[in-house]
């Protein structure tokens, strides 16, 4: 188990790159812009969206190196995406040369939310797979406290210090490539390529002390469903597919991304000062980290589906109390108690839980095309709805908004009652057979 715990957590730092890279960028904002002298719509659609265009392309495609390359190969290339990026972005000069780069950061994002929860639930056992791929979205939200602390250090190292913020990304890229070399190949995935003998020697190396025939045979027996040239998309796939698509879905129309890209903002638009809106910010981080790990340490304990039902429920009452403070004009701290409590409920529920069901429901052969399609539903979401908060906060005003997000969290708790399968404890292959062919 010590050795599964190591190669779980050499994986998982790809999220902690994810998190870093994606908010690294925050601390460069008004300095590329003042550097540039860009205008506003090149600066927020070009400079500062690439990376997340990026990131939407890699969640597409990722699921075709993670299949035809293997789940450490793919995890390999995606540590040189991140550090190519790093030291890219740090040494350019002009604005689209570093919207390449950001876009080259934005791919290796887009693909480790597929290789790197595949990698871990296939050498996981059934009883610890939830936390060992939740370290996954553990590192997320570490790599995004790093970044501010990373952001606050280097503020005035220099000229120009948006490089050194930027290009210190490069450090934890290189040693993660470094850890990556160490891991092996998923068992799974050799046996899927008829790599039999790989596949008996991996098995061997992760515990010696189980019968690798037995797993074998029933990880070859739960490949014998593959039909020549079939892909998810078929008929037999419907079922882990909505799941997939719904987990995803309501993961964004919770409002989480448009919620953390936009803090500041809204906690102006309830009447805060800047300087107190800023910590409140900062306060979300320590909170999403808290709670996190909470979520980590419970998730093979209680199960998928109560961690959804206490999110769920911590939802849809914080974000209707946050909608009746702005109706109702209650301002002062209410707001970001309210949404201090909406992380937390994301953090233990959602934050903790989409990474790993989506990683779980698809057979072998599948999994990395059916993460590929909730991954991408994710990533698509999460760059439309955060662009749309602007010109909803005023057209309908914030109270509406957080009104219809949370009504749609009413649905999303529909969703875990009726249609969620629980998925703790049991092997891969018995959830296949399970959900596969379930119409």
């Amino acid at each position: 188990m010590n050795k599964i715990l190591l190669w779980s957590i050499c994986a998982a730092l790809a999220g902690f790159l994810f998190g870093f890279d994606t908010v690294v960028i925050s601390g460069a904002d008004q300095q590329l812009q003042a550097a540039w002298h860009t205008s506003d719509a090149i600066h927020g659609s070009v400079v500062m969206a690439m990376a997340l265009w990026g990131t939407v392309v890699g969640a597409i495609f990722g699921g075709i190196p993670t299949n035809v390359l293997g789940r450490k190969k793919t995890l390999l290339i995606i540590g040189v995406l991140y550090f190519v990026s790093a030291l890219g972005s740090a040494l350019v000069d002009g604005p689209y040369i570093f919207a390449f780069f950001r876009f080259i950061g934005g791919l290796g994002v887009g693909a480790s939310t597929i290789a790197a929860p595949a990698y871990v639930s296939e050498i996981a056992p059934p009883k610890d797979r939830g936390r060992l791929v939740g370290l996954y979205q553990f590192n997320i939200v570490l790599g995004i406290l790093i970044a501010f602390l990373s952001n606050y250090l280097l503020r005035d190292t220099g000229s120009e210090p948006w490089r050194w913020m930027l290009g210190v990304e490069a450090i934890p890229a290189l040693i993660y490539m470094l850890f990556v070399l160490t891991i092996p190949e998923s068992p799974r995935w050799l046996v899927s390529k008829g790599r039999i003998e790989d596949a008996r020697e991996t098995l061997n190396y992760i515990d010696p002390e189980i019968n690798v025939e037995d797993k074998i045979f029933r990880i070859r027996q739960e490949s014998e469903n593959e039909v020549q040239g079939e892909n998810v998309f078929m008929k037999k796939y419907r079922f882990p597919l909505i799941l997939a698509f719904l987990i995803a879905f309501f993961n964004q129309l919770s409002g989480i991304n448009a919620f953390l890209y936009y803090a500041p903002r809204i906690f102006q638009e309830a009447g805060l000062g800047e300087s107190t809106a800023l910590l409140s910010s900062i306060g979300i981080g320590v909170i999403n980290l808290i709670f996190t790990l909470f979520g980590v340490f419970l998730i093979d304990r209680l199960g998928r589906k109560k961690l959804m039902y206490i999110g769920s429920i911590g939802y849809i009452i914080s974000l209707a109390l946050v909608s009746a403070a702005f109706f109702l004009n209650w301002g002062g701290y209410y707001v970001p108690i309210f949404l201090f409590i909406f992380i937390a409920s994301h953090a233990i529920g959602q934050g903790t839980v989409i990474w790993v069901f989506i990683a779980e429901i698809f057979p072998n052969h599948v999994r990395a095309s059916g993460q590929a399609f909730g991954t991408s539903t994710h990533w698509l979401l999460a760059a439309i709805i955060p662009s749309l908060i602007p010109f909803l906060f005023s057209t309908i005003g914030a109270g509406t908004v957080f009104a219809i997000f949370a009504f749609m969290m009413v649905l999303q708790l529909l969703f875990v009652i009726f249609i969620m399968p629980e998925t703790k404890g049991k092997s891969l292959e018995e959830l296949s057979s399970e959900l596969s062919f379930k119409s």
